[in-house]
């Protein structure tokens, strides 16, 4: 057996939980889609009536909350009330993490007003946003302003809140870095009431630095301030196809938007926008992205593309055309393409309704699309929640851009997930170590992707039912995660933690940096208020008795474990 072939599984027994899953496709017509597209509305009505209040109303508002909340706070006795967290439902979470940490006993804080955005700077290129505001609301307000933030995540509901204190990504990425890395200043409620303003340059830089992957454990978040970037109406994109092997699709990914001679910072060599779909073992697109005016798209010959019309066929299925028709060129109105793979959550869609793909259900039920995430995950019993873990993949692989190739080929041989989603970001050398950081002395080494202050990193994204689940086989989706873990950990990546974790303690802290994370959890009075980022990502439901044992180790040492 060669490096890249799979290992022969045995044949898996169906047990009832099969059944259930293949035809869950009822539920989600005749129920979860028409809850999702009435909530879809009241939000995009909500979203209406903010938008027609002034900005100085919004701040009225805004402060009159905050006060709410550190009213709250204070109202909390340590003595007596659990650890504080938010009073959202837990399967309201676009994340596919289980929110078990809210199963003991807790101390809620209600954040579900924080939903506006409460100011765009065109002066500053600023927009100041809320922690609920999500990336549909923020694009709709300042696209037609020929503006947008500097990383506008691809699906509609993830909030401004979750992208900072998880994480959060685009394919403008590998020029501003992630979402948590174009924020210029933070809004937060500390542990005692305090409410404070964190930037890079002042007094709280350090609690600025360490806000994300925090998930927030360091305090409330209830205000941001995140960069914006000129914009044009139209993204001009390119569609690649390429074939040969696992490392000749990754090495044309990376030849996709790195220069060869190494002028990374060069913009005309650079593209604005860039995104990789590897769709098995030996073919793959690599799409690149400019925008473009209105003018230009509109030029005689020019194609235009609205992919975001509900009748129009998944993107992840148009890309994959180029594999027979060759490279082509399209123009794509700019909101419509930020948000491409909303209507079919990547190509989740195609597990959740397996005919939704088909131009009869797009013309027909396709304006209904996609069903929201938290209904799916609120319709779904512990059982088939089980079965998820087990037998499905939801994970993203953050990897040095040089190790793109080995981690597909890993992939490949553990998993057979396809399609595979690749998207590149910087992760930057800051002057602090913070959760996550680049490899020591990346900036000696001169690799493609890298310059002298970030090392390029690319998410590898693996999101879909692996392929012995698919044939039959039997397949320990939870052994599978601990070994994805475990590469990472080699291999100096990363696993955002809105995914299923299987790392034990020693291990993420073995995968992240505690240093500042701990520090400014002494500092700011979260030991012993807020739970800890590795308890909150830990699998399964955790017992009072376990938290409150393990901030108390916390509040005798004020250290995690680290190896």
């Amino acid at each position: 057996m060669s490096d890249l072939e799979a290992p022969l599984r045995p044949k898996r027994k169906k047990i009832w939980v099969d059944y259930f899953v293949q035809f869950r496709w009822i539920i989600v017509i005749f129920v979860v889609l028409p809850i999702s597209f009435t909530l879809y509305f009241l939000t995009y009505l909500g979203d209406v009536r903010s938008e027609m209040k002034s900005y100085k109303q919004r701040q009225k508002e805004h402060d009159e909350n905050v006060k709410k909340v550190i009213k709250r706070l204070k109202e909390r006795n340590p003595k007596k009330d659990g650890l504080v967290c938010t009073a959202r439902k837990p399967w309201i979470a676009v994340g596919m993490r289980n929110v078990d940490y809210k199963r003991a006993r807790h101390f809620e804080v209600d954040l579900s007003a924080f939903r506006n955005i409460l100011e765009i700077d065109q002066e500053r290129m600023i927009a100041r946003c809320e922690p609920l505001v999500n990336m549909g609301q923020i694009s709709r307000a300042t696209v037609p302003l020929n503006l947008a933030l500097a990383v506008v995540a691809e699906l509609d509901d993830l909030t401004v809140g979750g992208l900072i204190n998880g994480y959060g990504i685009e394919g403008s990425s590998h020029i501003y870095g992630l979402f948590s890395d174009t924020v210029v200043a933070y809004e937060i409620v500390l542990a005692d009431g305090q409410l404070v303003r964190a930037t890079k340059d002042n007094e709280y830089s350090d609690l600025f630095y360490a806000i994300p992957w925090s998930q927030g454990t360091l305090g409330l978040l209830v205000s941001a301030e995140i960069k914006l970037i000129p914009v044009k109406e139209y993204m001009k994109l390119t569609y690649k196809p390429v074939e040969g092997n696992l490392q000749d699709l990754a090495q044309a990914y990376v030849d996709s938007f790195a220069p060869r001679d190494g002028d990374q910072d060069n913009m005309e060599k650079v593209p604005d926008f860039v995104e990789g779909m590897v769709y098995n073992a030996t073919q793959g697109v690599m799409m690149t992205g400019r925008y473009a005016s209105k003018e230009e798209a509109k030029k005689k010959g020019n194609k235009i593309n609205n992919v975001g019309w509900w009748f129009k066929p998944w993107f992840y299925q148009h890309a994959q055309t180029a594999l027979k028709r060759g490279e082509f060129v399209e123009y794509i109105p700019t909101r419509e393409y930020y948000h491409r793979h909303t209507r079919c959550l990547y190509w989740e869609g195609k597990l959740i309704l397996p005919f939704a793909d088909q131009w009869w259900f797009r013309f027909l039920l396709g304006w209904m699309m996609p069903p929201k995430v938290s209904l799916l995950k609120a319709t779904q019993g512990e059982a088939i929640r089980n079965y998820y873990h087990e037998m499905h993949v939801i994970q993203d692989m953050l990897v040095p851009l040089y190790k793109v190739g080995d981690a597909l080929e890993w992939v490949h041989r553990e998993m057979e997930v396809y399609p595979i989603w690749l998207c590149p970001h910087r992760l930057y050398k800051l002057p602090v170590k913070t959760m996550v950081y680049p490899e020591p002395g990346f900036e000696h080494q001169h690799r493609q992707g890298d310059t002298y202050y970030a090392q390029m990193y690319t998410d590898v994204g693996v999101y879909y039912a692996p392929g012995p689940v698919l044939r039959g086989e039997v397949f320990d989706g939870a052994e599978a995660v601990r070994r994805m873990e475990e590469w990472l950990i080699e291999n100096h990546g990363f696993q955002p933690q809105y995914a299923v974790s299987e790392l034990s303690e020693k291990n993420f802290w073995r995968m992240f940096d505690a240093g500042l994370y701990e520090h400014a959890r002494k500092k700011y009075g979260a030991v012993g208020t807020f739970m800890s980022v590795y308890y909150k990502s830990k699998k399964g439901r955790k017992t009072e008795k376990e938290v409150q044992e393990a901030e108390q180790a916390h509040l005798e040492t004020a250290y995690a474990e680290a190896d």
